[in-house]
């Protein structure tokens, strides 16, 4: 059973940067796709980026497109998620997710996905 810790959120202004972590244990993210989605009270749970098991291919929803990076280093079984020029409508919480590299839907179905990490706050002030 993979467990993932997602972590590396906080408070910062405006045009700051944050950089999120999705690290895994009991097992590996290398055959895995991940993604990330973010939450706010009230809201569906909403897609953010995804990368592919290979790191080939990366996914991004358009309001965070050029100013948010999906990366993954396998070596050390962690995904990141590089945060520029944040604004205040980036404030949620994020989670990060993992699903089966054989998995064909859409990287930004929160269906598609079978573990999640408990979710790290990111709070962008103005």
């Amino acid at each position: 059973q993979v467990q993932l810790i997602d972590s590396g959120g906080g408070l910062v202004q405006a045009g700051g940067s944050l950089r999120l972590s999705c690290a895994a244990s009991g097992g590996t993210l290398s055959n895995r796709g991940v993604g990330w989605f973010r939450q706010v009270p009230g809201k569906e749970r909403e897609f953010v980026a995804a990368i592919r098991w290979s790191g080939a291919n990366t996914y991004y929803a358009d309001s965070v497109k050029g100013r948010f990076t999906i990366s993954r280093d396998n070596a050390k079984n962690t995904v990141y998620l590089q945060m520029n020029s944040l604004k205040p409508e980036d404030t949620a919480v994020y989670y990060c997710a993992a699903r089966s590299r054989y998995s064909s839907g859409s990287d930004s179905y929160r269906s598609q996905y079978d573990f999640w990490g408990q979710g790290t706050q990111v709070t962008v002030s103005s």
